[in-house]
């Protein structure tokens, strides 16, 4: 296919990412970033690149991954409440500055052959080019009605920021204060900065006065009010060191999703056409991957229509599946102060689990002693009475497990979960059916891996908020996710079926 001439809305790394790959690809194309803000001129902290990620980068363009990783801070991760602290020796995971990306992404654009405009706003509708690929973010200009967008606002607050040193590893850490509970998301990204990301429920945010703070912050400034106190309640984990803003302010986080991703020759990239929630997460990273394959799909189709819906085709299955898995990590860490009872080691087996992509087995291949402690905290037994492997049978096989150990509960009329958001009202109504019910709460779904997930979610809400016992019954092939829900105090008791 003959492209003559590409424009590309939004100067972000997923932008000049597209760019430079586009331009590598076809020498003779013009390609032009079009960006409204001056150059050098961005907003954020660090920017996290998971091991997957880091390999796509590396295989669609070499130059610029190894300066990418040559400028990023590797770091392993902890959980930390109270007292008790326990990292992880993950080794892979990496983290760069927002503003060192975007430099590393524009040189290399430019190296190419890109142009690079900055410093006015220009729309869609301005150019005249064969494809313009809108990358402007999640206030996306560019994502009118044509595209069916959706967009959900939640209820959680969070606040990005950081601070003017490394911190010893990423850390996930909970402080309860006055008000309620604060949750620290951060980690180290050069030697003297880290990100530190801060997340709260809207009451505790309310009782802090922060909607105060926020209404009276300009938009153009950040909320030193927020920070101030915030550093103050981190001040063991910050070692005493201020939280850095950068029009810092509370924002609630928003899921984008479109009904069309393309509409004659503009498609739409990165967070204009979907978002994910940053606990599973970078927009940076997401981007920079459809940057990947739209290039991939344009290669590859024998027209410009083709080639869009071949991109959308290929490319929706697998955001759409890391928007359900981030909307649950979401919620699972909007509910977080309600686990602050379990030992840490219990507590990060329930965060590695809490969307079904890790088992008990490959997490402890990563993580062996915490997770040999964290069966024995839920076992009460020995940590060298645990198995080094098959712990999902070793957990099923405990009293509390499966079979013919939890067989009184095949008297009791069981309650669907089916089709059943975990956090929406048609759980508050299983949470009240779930009170007047005398013995334990059965709980059954449709047998495919998301209904499973659900049902796993809903019955920790019926335990932890009416205090019954919750018996789960689940296909037999769904041990590892029943495994993982028992040691993470999701349900009491699993009954197998075939």
């Amino acid at each position: 296919m003959n492209l003559r001439s590409v424009a590309v809305l939004g100067g972000g790394p997923g932008g000049l990412y597209v760019a430079r790959l586009l331009k590598l690809s076809r020498p003779g194309c013009s390609v032009t970033v079009y960006e409204q803000s001056p150059p050098g001129q961005t907003f954020g902290f660090g920017v996290g690149l998971a091991t997957r990620t880091q390999r796509n980068l590396d295989a669609a363009d070499p130059a610029s991954f190894a300066e990418i990783v040559d400028n990023a801070w590797s770091h392993d991760m902890a959980m930390a409440v109270g007292e008790q602290k326990v990292t992880l020796p993950v080794g892979n995971l990496i983290a760069i500055g927002r503003s060192t990306l975007l430099d590393i992404l524009r040189r290399h654009a430019e190296a190419a052959g890109v142009r690079i405009r900055s410093g006015a706003r220009v729309s869609a509708g301005d150019l005249d080019a064969d494809l313009v690929i809108a990358a402007d973010g999640v206030n996306s200009a560019t994502r009118s009605a044509t595209f069916g967008p959706e967009v959900s606002t939640h209820r959680g607050l969070y606040l990005w920021a950081g601070t003017d040193f490394a911190l010893p590893s990423a850390v996930f850490r909970p402080v309860t204060t006055e008000f309620g509970t604060f949750v620290a998301h951060a980690y180290p990204y050069r030697a003297d900065r880290s990100t530190f990301l801060v997340e709260t429920d809207e009451d505790t945010w309310r009782r802090a006065g922060f909607d105060v703070s926020t209404e009276q912050t300009p938009p153009d400034v950040s909320d030193e009010h927020s920070l101030s106190y915030l550093a103050k309640a981190f001040h063991d984990e910050l070692q005493g060191h201020p939280l850095i803003g950068n029009r810092t302010r509370w924002l609630r986080f928003r899921t984008v999703t479109c009904a069309r991703w393309h509409h004659g020759n503009v498609v739409l990239l990165g967070d204009a056409v979907h978002t994910a929630h940053y606990s599973i997460g970078s927009g940076t990273k997401l981007a920079m991957e459809d940057g990947i394959a739209l290039v991939r799909a344009l290669d590859e189709a024998a027209d410009l229509p083709a080639a869009l819906q071949r991109f959308e085709e290929e490319r929706r299955p697998a955001v759409e599946h890391l928007q359900a898995t981030a909307h649950r990590s979401m919620r699972w860490w909007e509910s977080f102060p309600g686990r602050l009872d379990l030992p840490v080691e219990q507590l990060l087996i329930a965060y590695m689990t809490r969307a079904g992509k890790v088992t008990l087995d490959r997490f402890g291949a990563l993580a062996p002693d915490v997770v040999r402690t964290g069966l024995a905290q839920y076992a009460g037994c020995d940590p060298v009475d645990v198995p080094d492997s098959d712990r999902a049978a070793w957990v099923l096989s405990r009293g509390v497990g499966a079979g013919s150990a939890s067989a009184p509960a095949a008297s009791v009329h069981p309650l669907p979960v089916d089709g059943v958001d975990a956090w929406g009202p048609a759980a508050e109504t299983l949470l009240t059916r779930a009170r007047t019910t005398s013995g334990p709460v059965v709980l059954v779904a449709d047998d495919d891996r998301e209904a499973m997930l659900t049902l796993f979610d809903v019955g920790e809400r019926v335990r932890r908020e009416t205090a019954s016992v919750v018996v789960a019954r689940v296909n037999r092939r769904w041990s590892e996710f029943a495994a993982a829900a028992l040691v993470s105090g999701r349900v009491d008791r699993v009954d197998l079926i075939d």
